[in-house]
């Protein structure tokens, strides 16, 4: 007990001991101060160039990889077959990570249920993205989509079969044959409806098979830039406090998207952005933010996701009259069409008195018209969800749904290589020591719209894409350019600010507000009016974080200041969000504006092209928007960047012209 008191004295002076000379394992008679130096090759050691009141440990690593789900894992483990010392640092165990949530499966043309083809993958996914993705991107991801099933199967992610044994392939929204001509594709692998379990406990293990340094529970608060340069992260050790500085010639960003903007949303509480903010308060650009996918099917009240998949096995929705009300909507895809389409379709049939319930505020996806062997089979998962959540049968009822926050197109900007660029000039600049993959990077092969099981193959694909780029450029050993000893000062006065900060607003309060403001202001229908009063509150909910207040001033396992760093967080990826929607005057994919209801490009793609003038950049709205903020007054400056229309090879997959998007 003598220890306890001594300790929280201590705490209460916010004096740390002088760690300069002394081993960690004599500070261990205060509990607080007790910390581990993990890493291999005794590549740490504890400085105190930039605190004196807080442990900083230094290490060095030849790569390292933020985040440890789909694409963080298949980044490290990819890098260290390669023969790269690289270190994994993740605020979570990597298998808690929100990757383990996805359902429907991921995309590839295997042909297992019917003739496909790769390029048939590569229209649908330009189509999805109503014409804003990047068609280089968008060609290596579908063409690798095949290879990389195999891999995963390979490393033994265990597929549902078809009865000769082959990978069984479910239809999914937005997939189709023959360039949109020959039907609805069955182009979904899937295990069951536990895809993102299966997919991330398989990557786990077999980058066990490796030998790469994991940094768990580690939250990664800055990047460590000098000259343009990423130089590695810095980020806090949870279990003890001790800041620790993780120096290399290769970051790659993978710390998922943010959906906890929102107030409804399908995302972990994990998921806020940290990725994005790192990079906006290095001063470099996120893109397409204003694109946030809503998900058609998150159950009612609780949000949790229902996939896509019941519809790919039969499930259809239906309005308070029974009617499948798709049909109207998207006469040949129906309930399949675009994620986009089906919450608009939802939303308009609740608008319009057609909704379920005492509020006439959702609307029904009914399974029970399918075989129970079906449901039992290929959707377990769902079954047992809808009756946690719902209180439902699935075999004798429907489940009540609503369109639900669940990805975040935009991001961090990168090539179809993984590397981070900055648009200066008019033109794409690689940042050189930064990668990103996974929904924190924006490559962009979703656009203005994913379409669902796109996001499995996201991972993979462009995970290991950073690995083989960092192999072709580097080699394993490289002397490490050197670093200011002051490096990361900045990110541990923040820390110590917000540990003491003593306003007179929870991180919960403020939390609260952001997520009903973006709730309310950004969508899935959006007007001016409304997104500029959004604009307005977002405003003040961030001059209001100088009013934080947290209460735990410990620094062990202190989940209120990772809290408000969290909180930090969302908020840079908020204020982006919602200025880049309050400046397109457009609708397009996921960005649905009702006073600006059309999709503004070059040409008018309605009417034939011929004597048609194109418009100048500056008049259509096919463009990136690329986003900046001050982190000091929460100011977002917009900048656009063209879209890349060509293919990486058009003798081999010719790049798709604009068109009007229907299903």
């Amino acid at each position: 007990m003598a220890t306890v008191s001594a300790a929280s004295r201590l705490l209460s002076k916010r004096v740390l001991s002088n760690t300069k000379a002394v081993p960690a394992a004599a500070v261990q008679g205060y509990r607080s101060f007790h910390f581990s130096i993990y890493g291999k090759k005794k590549n740490a050691k504890v400085a105190d160039d930039i605190s004196t009141q807080y442990p900083v440990v230094d290490h060095e690593f030849d790569a390292v990889v933020v985040g440890a789900g789909g694409a963080g894992l298949r980044a490290a483990f990819g890098l260290s077959e390669a023969g790269f010392n690289t270190a994994c640092v993740t605020k979570l165990f990597p298998t808690r990570s929100h990757t383990v949530a996805a359902q429907g499966g991921i995309n590839a043309a295997l042909g297992n249920m019917e003739e496909d083809d790769w390029r048939w993958h590569f229209y649908d996914t330009v189509k999805g993205s109503d014409w804003l993705g990047d068609q280089d991107a968008i060609h290596y991801m579908t063409e690798q989509a095949p290879a990389a099933v195999v891999e995963l199967e390979n490393f033994g992610m265990p597929f549902s079969r078809t009865e000769e044994g082959k990978i069984y392939q479910r239809a999914f929204g937005g997939q189709s044959l023959k360039y949109g001509k020959g039907g609805q594709a069955h182009r979904c692998c899937c295990v069951a409806d536990r895809t993102g379990h299966s997919l991330l406990h398989t990557l786990y293990g077999r980058s066990l098979r490796y030998d790469t340094s994991y940094f768990v529970e580690y939250f990664a608060l800055d990047l460590l830039m000098e000259d343009g340069e990423c130089k590695g992260v810095i980020a806090l050790c949870m279990e003890d406090g001790s800041i620790h500085r993780f120096r290399s010639q290769n970051t790659v960003i993978a710390t998922g998207g943010y959906g906890r903007t929102y107030f409804s949303c399908t995302s972990a509480h994990t998921s806020t952005g940290d990725g994005n903010a790192m990079v906006t308060r290095a001063g470099l650009p996120c893109q397409d933010m204003e694109f946030v996918q809503f998900h058609p099917t998150g159950i009612y009240g609780a949000g949790c996701l229902i996939t896509e998949g019941c519809r790919g096995e039969g499930g259809i929705l239906i309005n308070s009259e029974g009617e499948r009300f798709m049909e109207r909507y998207a006469p040949n895809a129906k309930d399949l069409a675009s994620r986009d389409v089906v919450s608009r379709s939802m939303t308009i049939e609740i608008r319009e008195g057609r909704g379920v319930g005492p509020e006439k505020d959702h609307v029904y996806l009914q399974l029970h018209h399918l075989p129970p062997q079906q449901l039992a089979a290929r959707l377990p998962g769902i079954s047992e969800t809808a009756m946690i959540f719902a209180g439902v049968d699935v075999t004798k009822e429907p489940i009540p749904v609503l369109p639900t926050v669940h990805y975040n197109m935009g991001g961090i900007p990168t090539n179809y290589k993984g590397q981070v660029i900055d648009h200066t000039n008019g033109e794409d600049k690689v940042v050189p020591g930064l990668y990103a993959c996974g929904e924190a990077a924006c490559a962009s092969v979703h656009g203005a719209n994913r379409l669902g099981a796109n996001s499995l193959l996201d991972l993979v694909v462009f995970g290991r894409a950073c690995a083989l780029t960092i192999a072709e450029e580097h080699k394993p050993g490289e002397k490490l350019s050197p670093l200011k000893s002051s490096a990361g000062e900045e990110s541990v006065a923040n820390l110590d600010k917000l540990r003491f900060a003593n306003g007179n607003l929870r991180t919960s309060e403020i939390r609260l507000n952001m997520q009903k403001a973006m709730q309310n202001h950004a969508a899935v229908f959006r007007t001016g009016s409304v997104l500029k009063e959004g604009c307005d509150k977002m405003d003040d909910i961030y001059q209001s974080m100088e009013k934080i207040k947290t209460f735990d001033r410990g620094i062990v396992w202190n989940t209120d200041l990772v809290e408000s760093l969290e909180l930090q967080n969302l908020m840079l990826n908020g204020v982006q969000t919602i200025n880049s929607a309050e400046q397109r005057k457009e609708s397009r994919g996921a960005h649905a504006r009702e006073d600006f209801k059309d999709r503004v490009d070059e040409f008018d793609y309605s009417k034939p092209l011929e004597g048609q003038q194109e418009k100048p950049f500056e008049q259509h709205w096919r463009k990136h928007t690329m986003s900046y903020v001050d982190p000091k007054t929460g100011k977002v400056t917009l900048r656009y960047r063209r879209v890349i229309d060509s293919s990486l090879n058009e003798q081999d997959c010719a790049h798709v012209p604009p068109a009007i998007r229907s299903y």
